[in-house]
């Protein structure tokens, strides 16, 4: 073993050995306090590196361009990160790193919290290349995905419990919110609202260092000014409410469009088995798109500034700069809806062809537009004869747009006031998070991040009840055997069967092991003491099909609507081809959800 790896595992066994000495004055929970406060300066130190990277990259790459011309470029460049993505992913990590929200939640209700160590950093290459050369969607969720991954592993180092291992991935994620961000309050909130993790004091203080660190340390780094430079002009007014309230239902149904449409491209891109073959699709729609419209190129963050800070029309045409609608201002409007129409197919091909990122910065990108357009168009037809602010409106549409695609209403409210200072309209925050969160959810019961889990009883809620089972394994509670019996063998079989066994119940498979019944020994302990009736009855004939089957697959949840519906104490499981797997005891279930109950209640 090399020297250097030796001394690490010194160092490590050092650290252990200091951990274990000290248990006794220093609790598990104080311990992961100074856990916490770690992973919010790594993750802060993570978030800042991704930004360089993306922000140097692009400005090599296109700080040359032409503002009033076609810029061919954009046809290549796109392409060469996305490659260059997917040759990092398939070659060297050889995982999948997309979705990493989705990933984080995966991890917390079915993985013991557990991310891969890899998380710490390939996130944080890829995305950067990926939106560096164009990809059109955003750094935030590879960030938060990096940070979960650092609070994951970090307290897989020093052997914490389960309880504290979601805990350390919820300070990751809140302190790569707060600090990419820098927004605390909205890291803090995040983890509350997208993560599941129900707020007590035990997991209060922890989320509120990881915050505080993560931000600190980002202002230290790039000074102490908001994300996005935004002033204030014309402030909350009650005869805007109508105003702000038909916002809210507008950012609602444009994201019921992003959430939707985006699933739909998603599933043509899952269809396309070769990886070459999506690197091809995805590439070339993601070049075309922004060839034909240049503010989709990375973030867009440059376009929201506009928009937020504008003041006329001779400001705002700058966002057809570069593409065929330059210099022609009465396109404006149609430009940015076309924007909006495509953004959701150049973000799903960036990451179907193979690139990395999420959709954080689409989801503000698509509401600055949103709420830009509705004030326009509002004040070009003088609407109740009030007039709006187009860069109120822009921001109160990134509001919007993030609490209803993330499904995260108080989210949206925080981040927005915290990235922009605009606290002066935080009541009409509130008025269009929550209309765009009730319109939202009339159509989609959950957040884009969570569909796909929740459609296969993956994911964690605040429901108690539903969030326990869902940490509950099938392969925990399954009690296999190989001990089964076949339709023709006899009673005497049977009672060979029980006189080695301590089970009283036993599978009837055939010959492939597939399940066709089941024998209780309740049933037949009448006949299996008796000798002289061993050759007379098979099993066939003594065998009765059980109440219900239940799959490998299946989601604790509905397994134990089962054990209720036919009030069984034992169920045999069987695979997908119906072979038998083993049985699932009522009992087993229960004692294995009173202890993760206690586990994850402890305070």
């Amino acid at each position: 073993m090399p020297l250097h790896n030796k001394k690490l595992r010194n160092i490590y066994a050092a650290l252990l050995s200091w951990r274990r000495s000290h248990r006794e004055k220093i609790s598990d929970e104080r311990f992961v306090l100074l856990i916490s406060f770690l992973v919010g300066i790594f993750t802060a130190l993570a978030g800042w590196t991704l930004k360089w990277i993306i922000h140097t990259i692009e400005y090599i790459l296109t700080h040359s361009f032409s503002s009033t011309g076609a810029n061919w470029l954009y046809l290549i460049f796109p392409v060469v990160g996305i490659g260059l993505t997917m040759l990092f992913i398939r070659c060297i990590v050889r995982d999948d790193i997309g979705h990493g929200v989705t990933k984080i939640l995966f991890a917390i209700a079915r993985n013991k919290s557990k991310i891969k160590a890899h998380n710490t950093f390939t996130s944080v290459l890829a995305s950067a290349v990926t939106i560096g050369f164009g990809g059109s969607v955003g750094a935030e969720a590879p960030i938060v995905l990096t940070g979960s991954a650092i609070g994951s592993n970090l307290g897989r180092l020093f052997r914490l419990s389960g309880r504290h291992m979601m805990l350390l991935v919820g300070c990751g994620a809140a302190g790569a919110v707060a600090g990419i961000f820098k927004a605390p309050i909205a890291g803090l909130v995040f983890v509350l609202e997208v993560l599941m993790i129900d707020l007590t004091m035990g997991s209060l203080l922890p989320l509120l260092v990881s915050c505080v660190t993560a931000t600190a340390v980002t202002f230290a780094l790039s000074g102490m000014g908001s994300v996005f430079e935004f002033h204030l002009t014309n402030a909350f007014a009650v005869n805007r409410i109508p105003a702000y309230l038909m916002l809210g239902a507008v950012c609602g149904l444009t994201a019921l469009y992003f959430t939707r449409t985006m699933n739909w491209l998603e599933g043509i891109f899952r269809r396309i088995d070769a990886p070459y073959k999506k690197f091809l699709f995805g590439g070339a729609m993601l070049s075309i798109l922004i060839f034909l419209f240049p503010s989709l190129y990375g973030e867009g963050y440059s376009l929201i500034e506009l928009l937020l800070n504008g003041k006329s029309m001779n400001e705002w045409q700058e966002a057809m700069n570069g593409s065929f609608f330059a210099g022609h201002a009465k396109f404006l409007l149609l430009y940015l809806i076309l924007v909006i129409l495509m953004k959701v197919f150049a973000s799903t091909a960036t990451n179907g062809g193979g690139g990395c990122g999420g959709i954080f910065a689409p989801s503000l990108f698509l509401g600055c537009i949103a709420g830009f357009v509705f004030a326009r168009v509002w004040n070009i037809y003088g609407i109740m004869g009030i007039e709006l602010s187009e860069g109120n409106f822009a921001m109160l549409g990134m509001c919007g747009l993030m609490s209803g695609v993330m499904h995260a209403p108080l989210t949206g409210i925080f981040l927005i006031a915290e990235l922009t200072g605009g606290y002066g309209m935080f009541v009409a925050l509130m008025m269009v998070a929550v209309g765009a969160y009730l319109t939202i959810k009339i159509f989609e019961p959950h957040s884009i991040y969570a569909m796909r889990l929740a459609q296969r009883g993956e994911l964690l809620t605040h429901h108690t009840d539903r969030s326990v089972l869902t940490l509950i394994s099938m392969d925990s509670v399954i009690e296999k055997s190989d001990k089964a019996l076949y339709p023709d063998q006899s009673l005497g079989d049977i009672a060979n069967l029980v006189a080695n066994s301590k089970s009283y119940v036993f599978p009837v498979v055939n010959r492939q092991m597939q399940l066709v019944g089941i024998l209780r020994l309740d049933d037949i302990r009448h006949l299996v003491f008796r000798p002289e009736l061993f050759t007379k009855f098979r099993v066939a004939e003594l065998m009765k099909e059980s109440p219900a089957i239940l799959r490998c697959d299946q989601s604790m949840d509905s397994v134990i609507r089962t054990f209720d519906r036919t009030n069984a104490w034992n169920l045999p499981v069987t695979d997908k081809e119906g072979c038998f797997v083993g049985f699932i005891r009522k009992g087993t279930v229960l004692s294995t959800y009173r202890r993760i109950l206690t586990d994850y209640s402890q305070d």
